[in-house]
């Protein structure tokens, strides 16, 4: 009797095993194919369609037995060609990667400070790390619109102390446009890093320091190699969203900080050029890709190299 429920057992963790594997995988891509691929599908569509008043030409068309595809790359082609276009997507580049190190520099330390911490803390730390979110986004970002006006409260306390005569031009300027982003999205690289660096086996550092090496060395040879991934995972949450931002430059930038979403805002409800604004918004994801598959590409080689 033994020996007859073996192999129907052993069969049915064989395809139980090979259906969840197919589960595991398959939920995410139907995930991605529905809420990302066919979006952007159709966002490519109207970026390469004629536009007829507000409706939309086909590309498909059919005369006289002949099934002919028209294709309008003339938006693609006026972006690589237009200036202003080019200038708006390399501010929100620099924009965003000033924003990403910035936030690395604020968030290692805060990370590193949290993975040291004793273990009965670090809930509360992360809890202080995650207590902005309890807050409307919106909100926060008006609230700093108080704090650095030319009569806000820094200016205000500044000058009431003596430390400046005249109101500081804060607001609408790089800095506050790059202070907001700072703002907002340090959580985002703090518990990437947290999550690395908490798992770190402390006793490599341990054998550093018995080899001589100085804390500081033993810091730049084993705690940040070893925290690359932690690092990597962070930037590209900060990075890529940094890049198609909109209410923080609309509200806390100016004309000096013209990024990718005010001009796919102008393009869509200012303008009603939606081929125009679709074409800025595939380019905008295209620039996000590729940091994205160099991530993969990263991860890829990493899980190979530590399988070998």
């Amino acid at each position: 009797m033994t020996t007859a429920v073996k192999p129907v057992s052993f069969l049915h963790d064989k395809l139980t095993g090979a259906w969840g594997r197919k589960a595991v995988i398959g939920v995410p891509l139907v995930f991605l194919l529905v809420f990302f691929l066919l979006p952007f599908l159709v966002v490519f569509k109207i970026s390469v369609s004629e536009m007829d008043n507000v409706v939309f030409k086909d590309l498909f068309v059919w005369a006289d037995g002949v099934l002919q595809l028209k294709i309008k790359l003339g938006n693609y082609i006026f972006i690589a060609l237009d200036d202003l276009y080019f200038q708006t997507y390399l501010s929100s580049l620099k924009f965003a990667g000033i924003t990403t190190v910035i936030c690395l520099l604020i968030a290692y330390p805060f990370a590193y400070f949290m993975a040291r911490s004793p273990a009965d803390r670090r809930p509360a730390l992360l809890m202080l790390v995650m207590l902005p979110f309890w807050t409307s986004f919106l909100l926060r970002v008006y609230a700093w619109k108080m704090l650095l006006a030319d009569s806000g409260v820094f200016n205000n306390v500044a000058i009431a102390m003596g430390f400046l005569a005249e109101p500081v031009k804060m607001m609408n300027t790089p800095f506050s446009l790059v202070l907001g982003m700072v703002y907002t999205y340090v959580p985002f690289m703090i518990l990437p890093l947290y999550a690395n660096l908490v798992k770190m086996d402390l006793s490599l550092l341990e054998a550093a320091l018995d080899l001589g090496a100085t804390p500081w060395q033993a810091f730049w040879r084993v705690t940040v190699p070893l925290s690359k991934s932690g690092i990597i995972a962070g930037s590209m949450l900060v990075f890529i969203p940094c890049v198609g931002e909109f209410v923080i430059p609309e509200l806390l930038g100016g004309p000096q900080t013209l990024m990718i979403g005010r001009v796919l805002w102008d393009e869509f409800f200012s303008n009603n050029d939606w081929p125009m604004a679709a074409t800025v918004a595939v380019v905008m994801v295209l620039l996000i890709i590729v940091p994205l598959a160099l991530f993969n590409k990263y991860q890829a080689e990493n899980t190979a190299g530590g399988r070998t």
